[in-house]
């Protein structure tokens, strides 16, 4: 219980930094209306807001990094509301869904890598 606490927390601190850094927001909610003028981008996150309530989180980490573009950091948001979301749900979510709060961690920091941002907490 005290690791999943701890971790949870450390996941937090990390996507908040990250937003602070990259976008200069406290929130790194991805505003589906005001933030993207893509179709792809759109389509993206609403499949894969889809997908984690049909409790399908693997699904929906395969799929953001299968559309990942280093080359627009708003993608970089999209994956941090996604992580963001991802380390709210309960122990009991992320079992049920086969995920867990160690792969949230190592997605995001997955993710960093890609963009080649190099934070440790």
């Amino acid at each position: 219980m005290y690791h999943h606490d701890w971790l949870m927390r450390q996941i937090n601190t990390m996507i908040q930094l990250l937003g602070r850094i990259l976008f200069k927001k406290d929130n790194v909610k991805f505003n589906i209306q005001d933030e993207s003028n893509s179709t792809e981008i759109q389509l993206l996150y609403e499949n894969l807001l889809g997908l984690i309530n049909e409790g399908k989180i693997n699904e929906a980490e395969d799929l953001l990094f299968e559309n990942i573009s280093v080359d627009d950091l708003i993608y970089m948001k999209v994956a941090l509301d996604f992580y963001d979301r991802l380390n709210r749900l309960d122990e009991d979510e992320l079992e049920n869904a086969d995920f867990s709060r160690d792969e949230i961690r190592s997605g995001l920091e997955d993710v960093m890598d890609l963009y080649s941002i190099r934070i440790s907490i």
